[in-house]
Protein backbone atom coordinates (compact mmCIF):
# COMPACT_ATOMS: atom_id res chain seq x y z
CA UNK A 1 0.00 0.00 0.00
CA UNK A 2 3.05 2.49 0.24
CA UNK A 3 3.18 2.83 -3.57
CA UNK A 4 -0.48 3.94 -3.46
CA UNK A 5 0.42 6.82 -1.50
CA UNK A 6 2.38 8.23 -4.18
CA UNK A 7 -0.35 7.59 -6.44
CA UNK A 8 -3.06 10.27 -7.75
CA UNK A 9 -6.43 8.30 -6.13
CA UNK A 10 -8.36 11.01 -4.35
CA UNK A 11 -11.88 10.29 -3.97
CA UNK A 12 -13.56 13.58 -3.29
CA UNK A 13 -16.98 13.91 -1.51
CA UNK A 14 -19.60 16.21 -2.55
CA UNK A 15 -20.89 18.83 0.50
CA UNK A 16 -24.78 18.74 -1.82
CA UNK A 17 -27.11 16.47 -0.35
CA UNK A 18 -28.32 15.52 -3.96
CA UNK A 19 -24.76 15.06 -5.51
CA UNK A 20 -24.31 12.65 -2.24
CA UNK A 21 -26.97 10.73 -2.44
CA UNK A 22 -26.07 9.85 -5.99
CA UNK A 23 -22.50 8.77 -4.74
CA UNK A 24 -23.36 6.60 -2.20
CA UNK A 25 -25.79 5.30 -4.71
CA UNK A 26 -22.51 4.45 -6.61
CA UNK A 27 -20.42 3.32 -3.53
CA UNK A 28 -23.13 1.10 -2.38
CA UNK A 29 -23.12 -0.63 -5.87
CA UNK A 30 -19.88 -0.29 -7.53
CA UNK A 31 -20.39 -3.17 -9.86
CA UNK A 32 -23.10 -1.78 -11.00
CA UNK A 33 -22.82 1.02 -13.74
CA UNK A 34 -25.72 3.16 -13.67
CA UNK A 35 -26.60 6.09 -15.77
CA UNK A 36 -26.15 9.89 -15.14
CA UNK A 37 -29.94 10.44 -15.60
CA UNK A 38 -30.88 7.75 -13.49
CA UNK A 39 -28.96 8.61 -10.86
CA UNK A 40 -29.54 12.22 -11.52
CA UNK A 41 -33.59 10.92 -10.79
CA UNK A 42 -33.13 9.24 -8.02
CA UNK A 43 -31.43 12.55 -6.27
CA UNK A 44 -34.24 14.12 -7.95
CA UNK A 45 -32.16 16.71 -9.97
CA UNK A 46 -32.09 16.87 -13.82
CA UNK A 47 -29.14 15.33 -15.85
CA UNK A 48 -28.19 18.66 -16.60
CA UNK A 49 -28.47 20.10 -13.54
CA UNK A 50 -26.40 17.28 -11.62
CA UNK A 51 -23.27 17.34 -14.88
CA UNK A 52 -22.83 21.35 -13.55
CA UNK A 53 -23.07 20.34 -9.48
CA UNK A 54 -20.44 17.45 -10.18
CA UNK A 55 -18.25 19.85 -12.08
CA UNK A 56 -18.22 23.16 -10.10
CA UNK A 57 -18.34 20.96 -6.43
CA UNK A 58 -15.87 18.53 -7.38
CA UNK A 59 -13.99 19.33 -10.15
CA UNK A 60 -14.87 16.05 -11.90
CA UNK A 61 -17.69 14.38 -13.74
CA UNK A 62 -19.75 11.29 -12.58
CA UNK A 63 -17.64 8.97 -14.75
CA UNK A 64 -14.20 10.31 -13.64
CA UNK A 65 -15.70 9.74 -9.45
CA UNK A 66 -16.82 6.71 -10.29
CA UNK A 67 -13.77 5.53 -12.01
CA UNK A 68 -11.44 6.79 -8.83
CA UNK A 69 -13.65 5.01 -6.76
CA UNK A 70 -13.34 1.88 -8.97
CA UNK A 71 -9.15 2.20 -8.72
CA UNK A 72 -9.61 2.66 -4.66
CA UNK A 73 -11.56 0.14 -4.10
CA UNK A 74 -9.05 -1.82 -6.80
CA UNK A 75 -5.51 -1.06 -5.11
CA UNK A 76 -7.13 -1.89 -1.49
CA UNK A 77 -8.78 -5.41 -2.91
CA UNK A 78 -5.20 -6.56 -4.24
CA UNK A 79 -3.22 -5.08 -1.37
CA UNK A 80 -5.44 -7.63 0.69
CA UNK A 81 -4.21 -10.42 -1.28
CA UNK A 82 -7.17 -10.75 -4.24
CA UNK A 83 -6.38 -11.93 -7.26
CA UNK A 84 -6.84 -9.89 -10.22
CA UNK A 85 -9.85 -12.29 -11.64
CA UNK A 86 -11.35 -11.60 -8.40
CA UNK A 87 -11.40 -8.41 -8.35
CA UNK A 88 -12.29 -7.64 -11.83
CA UNK A 89 -15.52 -9.25 -10.56
CA UNK A 90 -16.34 -8.17 -7.77
CA UNK A 91 -15.57 -4.71 -9.30
CA UNK A 92 -18.03 -5.44 -12.13
CA UNK A 93 -15.78 -5.88 -15.16
CA UNK A 94 -16.84 -8.32 -18.19
CA UNK A 95 -13.25 -9.72 -17.98
CA UNK A 96 -10.15 -9.63 -16.14
CA UNK A 97 -8.42 -8.42 -19.52
CA UNK A 98 -11.03 -5.48 -19.08
CA UNK A 99 -10.04 -4.77 -15.66
CA UNK A 100 -6.35 -4.82 -16.48
CA UNK A 101 -6.83 -2.86 -19.25
CA UNK A 102 -8.06 -0.06 -17.08
CA UNK A 103 -5.80 -0.84 -14.15
CA UNK A 104 -2.76 -0.19 -16.59
CA UNK A 105 -3.84 3.03 -18.51
CA UNK A 106 -4.63 4.59 -15.23
CA UNK A 107 -1.22 3.32 -13.29
CA UNK A 108 1.10 2.57 -16.13
CA UNK A 109 1.34 -0.52 -15.17
CA UNK A 110 -0.59 -4.04 -14.70
CA UNK A 111 -1.90 -4.90 -11.58
CA UNK A 112 0.67 -7.78 -10.95
CA UNK A 113 3.63 -5.36 -11.12
CA UNK A 114 1.82 -2.76 -9.11
CA UNK A 115 1.04 -4.79 -6.37
CA UNK A 116 5.03 -6.38 -6.61
CA UNK A 117 6.38 -3.25 -6.22
CA UNK A 118 4.01 -2.15 -3.67
CA UNK A 119 5.46 -5.22 -1.92
CA UNK A 120 8.96 -4.29 -2.35
CA UNK A 121 8.47 -0.63 -0.88
CA UNK A 122 6.91 -2.37 2.26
Amino acid sequence: MRAAEHEPLHLPIPDDKRLLKMVSIVLKHLSREHSLEALSSMAGLSARTARRLFSVSLGISLAEWRQQALLLRAVYLLAQGECVSAVADVLGYASPRSFIAMFRKAFGETPGIYVRAAGQDA
